[in-house]
């Protein structure tokens, strides 16, 4: 009897940690990811504002229809990364995300930023420089150092009535991001496949 209740034991646990690996592995096996989604629709080194969501429409990055979003992707190894824009006087927010869709930073203009957008994202290597002060940096910028090189920047605008929605989407049109040196290319006309 307690034989049997052991052998019973040791396969939930053995069961379990199967369910577990299974559970924990799959996401890497996967061909399409956030990132890949990203990668297709050309952001690197630039703004690309996102085509809003149509209800019974294919919404591949699961986009609240609300919203009005911007992405651009950067890779640090290529220099530090930089955002510069003035946002509407409405809710916003921007995140950094790594290649495996996991967020590095996230603030919103209820953090004290205001309407000005003013970033800089760093890796480690980087951010030793700026320390060394051999790096120069606008002054109020806001400084974010990153454990990643290639990330992508999500920016999110609320447009309070829906009639505001292209103003809002050329506000964030007009952000510039890429890294130094690189010149950033706003842009409006993404194309995304499901």
């Amino acid at each position: 009897m307690i034989r049997t209740l052991l052998w019973l034991l040791a396969g939930a646990v053995l069961g379990g940690i199967i369910h577990i690996l299974v559970i924990l592995t799959l996401p890497a096996l996967a061909k399409e990811t956030v990132w890949t989604r990203i990668e297709a629709l050309g952001a690197t080194n630039r703004m690309l504002v996102l085509p809003k969501v149509e209800p019974g429409q294919p919404n591949p990055l699961g986009l609240d229809p609300d919203l009005a979003y911007a992405v651009c992707q950067v890779d640090l190894s290529q220099g530090p990364a930089y955002m510069s824009g003035m946002m509407p006087d409405a809710f916003w927010s921007v995140a950094i995300f790594n290649q495996a869709g996991i967020v590095t930073y996230s603030t919103t203009n209820r953090d004290g930023i205001g309407q000005t957008l003013e970033l800089g994202i760093f890796n480690a290597a980087q951010t030793r420089l700026l320390a060394q002060q051999q790096l120069d940096i606008a002054e109020g910028l806001l400084v974010v150092e990153s454990t990643s090189d290639k990330l992508f920047v999500l920016v999110r605008l609320a447009p309070q009535h829906q009639a505001m929605r292209a103003r809002f989407e050329q506000a964030l049109a007009d952000v510039q991001c890429g890294t130094r040196g690189t010149p950033a290319t706003p842009s409006t006309e993404p194309t995304i496949t499901p």
